[in-house]
């Protein structure tokens, strides 16, 4: 107990007092305010003293640091516990602390294989998250595993108090109590299965939170793991939750253990199949690629960033058509729109149009509200989606020959549109609702005949007149036409022998 601010004129009263009725010689501290921020350290149990001229600095407990790592050869980097129930008069915390330890320290003195940072580094990691240690036996070790999420090969350690991810040059050590959830998500059509867990509150490597850890492991491996822990403990406090041994499927054992020991609940992949049958579809989140997994409660995008949104936290979600006007590639593919109930968006993109079927017949059922659900919602909406929804997405180059080789098949609308935007006079029109035109001399009546039966079942033309009683309107007529539409020919002249 720490009793503070007495005036300089009553100590030595404060000091007969101890004497004279408790038997006990209170001792001097000198403590260091001159600020400076070079010194010493020194560790006594669970308690980190920082020595200036030795005299007194600061100290902290390293029961309250929540993880320690290196930061490039000579320095270490704290990192404290963040505590949630502080008061709101309470606006400043230490957050974390960093020492330079130059390689010349004679506090810790390194070697070849280890620099004076990584001794002191040690020490710390000995007696930091309340004291328990970091060197005693965890009970089950897989190494060389891959984390996505902070990245880097770690070996995870599972302890009795907390999980530990040591690295080559960083050492997580996340208390179970912050673990939420587990997540166990396979990979469509590839050898790995992810392991998020998913984290309350977030570990931190420099300015960055995380508050989901990737882990992928090889979805084939098969391994078996004996628990170091004894028979009687596994009885009184981990009865039904662990076993003596383990075999099979590396991310399978990992899950059983971590969940025996945190407590936590294991997420996975609920009825929702692709096209292909997998769990999830590819797209991209910002400007990463990545896999968008539909669960039962919610979407998990992975691996960077790793996103998790809770089906009670949206608000609405809509589909919209990728490109709409673009080139004939965009009908390939659609994007997904999230809209959040505090108005954050996330937009999930380049998702191909095979898979529009199941994912919206999926967020349908699930009851979620879908903005554009027909309804006249113009050219992005579901509809356009819907159109030609043929799992196997249409060949662009195939359709553009289909139809330059079909240009006589083409439908009434674009027939239409080709008559509209035509200006010079060659398509078949109806000039005035009278007889047909006769055929040229070159043979053109049997050419005219099968484009007028081709349109026969399409409304006229009407086109504005010309002239003022409105003659003229419509095609031409050609020089020699009388007003029923004959046509006078006139005598061919004879040519003049004599003419050269």
């Amino acid at each position: 107990m720490f009793i503070m601010n007495f005036l300089s004129q009553d100590v030595s009263s404060l000091i007969n007092f101890m004497q004279k009725n408790l038997g006990i010689s209170p001792d001097e501290k000198q403590l260091s305010v001159g600020g400076h921020n070079w010194g010493g350290i020194g560790i006594v149990g669970s308690m980190l003293t920082f020595m200036v001229e030795s005299k007194q600095a600061f100290e902290v407990s390293l029961a309250d640091v929540s993880q320690t790592q290196m930061q490039g050869k000579t320095d270490v980097l704290l990192e404290f516990h963040v505590d949630d129930t502080t008061g709101a008069n309470e606006k400043d915390s230490l957050m974390d602390m960093s020492f330079h330890v130059p390689t010349s320290n004679t506090q810790f003195p390194g070697n070849e294989n280890r620099t004076s940072a990584q001794i002191l580094w040690e020490a710390i990691l000995d007696r930091a998250d309340n004291g328990s240690g970091s060197s005693g036996e965890a009970v089950v070790t897989f190494e060389g595993i891959a984390i996505l999420t902070p990245r880097g090969r770690y070996a995870v350690e599972l302890h009795l108090p907390f999980l530990r991810l040591q690295g080559q040059a960083n050492d997580f050590k996340i208390q179970y109590s912050s673990i939420l959830r587990l997540f166990v998500l396979p990979k469509s059509n590839n050898p790995h299965t992810i392991v998020v867990v998913t984290l309350d509150p977030p570990i931190r490597k420099g300015q960055t939170l995380y508050p989901h850890i990737v882990i992928q492991f090889e979805t084939e491996t098969v391994v078996q793991k004996n628990m170091k822990l004894s028979r009687e403990l596994l009885d009184e406090k981990y009865k039904d939750r662990l076993v003596e041994s383990y075999q099979g499927l590396v991310h399978e054992v990992f899950v059983k253990v971590l969940r025996g020991l945190s407590g936590a609940k294991v997420t996975r992949p609920g009825s929702f199949r692709n096209y292909k049958n997998g769990y999830a579809v590819k797209s991209s989140l910002k400007a990463e690629d990545g896999l968008l997994y539909p669960l039962e409660k919610g979407f998990f995008f992975l691996p960077k960033p790793p996103t998790l949104i809770l089906d009670e936290e949206i608000e609405f979600v809509e589909f919209e058509r990728h490109g709409a006007g673009g080139a004939s590639m965009s009908s390939q593919y659609f994007d997904l729109l999230v809209k959040l109930k505090n108005d954050q968006e996330h937009l999930f993109r380049n998702i191909q149009r095979s898979e529009y079927r199941n994912l919206f017949n999926f967020i349908n059922g699930k009851g979620l509200k879908v903005m554009n659900l027909g309804d006249g919602q113009g050219t992005s909406g579901v509809t356009d989606v819907l159109q030609d929804t043929d799992d196997v997405a249409p060949d662009p180059h195939l359709e553009r020959i289909k139809n330059q080789a079909g240009s006589s098949e083409d439908s009434d609308e674009e027939d239409e549109d080709f008559v509209l935007h035509k200006d010079d006079g060659g398509s078949p029109t109806d000039d005035s609702g009278g007889e047909e035109s006769d055929a040229s001399e070159s043979g053109g009546e049997k050419q005219k005949s099968s484009k007028k039966e081709a349109r026969s079942s399409k409304p006229p033309v009407k086109r504005k007149p010309k002239g003022k009683d409105g003659e003229g309107s419509g095609k031409r007529k050609p020089k020699g036409m009388d007003g029923e539409g004959s046509e006078k020919r006139k005598p061919k002249k004879k040519k003049d022998p004599n003419y050269t």
